[in-house]
């Protein structure tokens, strides 16, 4: 009979137990449902930054138009490694990001120019020391439109440009549609550009075109393949 009722109370403990864990678990689910992302998170997940954790190689090329004159550097980048190889019209080069030296550095300065254009949407909620400002309603400089605008002013010390300023210029729905640079946060824009031409590889979505107002200028991605 002992072990009887002693049967049943071990049994009922690991109904009660299972119990608290589901409502434990459903509770949690709850918090995170009712968490509002920021708008830099929010701008982040419209281009698919919930999906970055599963890619494992990134292939692109960034190209340069000023006028009639165009350059090029095409990158392969290993997100999970470090992994990152450069290919220009003159040189292929190989490096990790674990490991830089003074002979990787200007190759990385430019790594982290190029994946800046690209993934700006991503490195908004990755890199550190951001502080972030948004406004409703303002005119875009280019298009004149009226958009949202969150500017993001990265931190006085880090990085290989520490103190710039970004004003992103989005719509309701998230998608950035221009942005101006500020150098070390300046009230004057240093330039501003659109950001067009989406496309989506692999569950992320890329702005492929960037211009500025008169044509001179213009940065574009092609040769892009992400793998997961």
């Amino acid at each position: 009979m002992k072990k009887l009722i002693y049967s049943v109370l071990i049994f009922s403990l690991f109904i009660a137990c299972n119990n608290k864990n589901s409502q434990d678990t459903k509770s949690t689910n709850q918090v995170e449902e009712n968490i509002e992302l920021t708008t830099a998170e929010k701008i982040a997940s419209h281009y698919g930054f919930q999906n970055w954790k599963t890619v494992s190689e990134i292939n692109y090329t960034f190209n340069v138009k000023r006028g009639e004159k165009t350059s090029f550097r095409s990158w392969v980048w290993n997100p999970k490694t470090g992994n990152i190889k450069m290919i220009t019209a003159k040189d292929t080069i190989q490096y990790n990001r674990k490991s830089i030296d003074s002979l990787s550095q200007n190759t990385d300065k430019a790594f982290i120019n190029d994946k800046f254009w690209l993934l700006a949407p991503f490195n908004l909620v990755t890199d550190s020391g951001v502080t972030f400002t948004k406004k409703q309603q303002v005119i875009a400089p280019i298009s004149g439109n009226t958009l949202n605008l969150l500017t993001a002013v990265y931190g006085n010390e880090g990085g290989y440009t520490p103190g710039d300023a970004y004003d992103l210029y989005f719509n309701k729905n998230y998608t950035i549609k221009e942005w101006s640079f500020r150098k070390e946060n300046q009230k004057k824009v240093n330039f501003s550009t659109t950001w067009e031409n989406e496309e989506t590889f692999s569950n992320i979505t890329l702005s492929k075109t960037r211009k500025d107002s008169i044509g001179f200028f213009s940065i574009y991605f092609t040769g892009i393949s992400v793998k997961n």
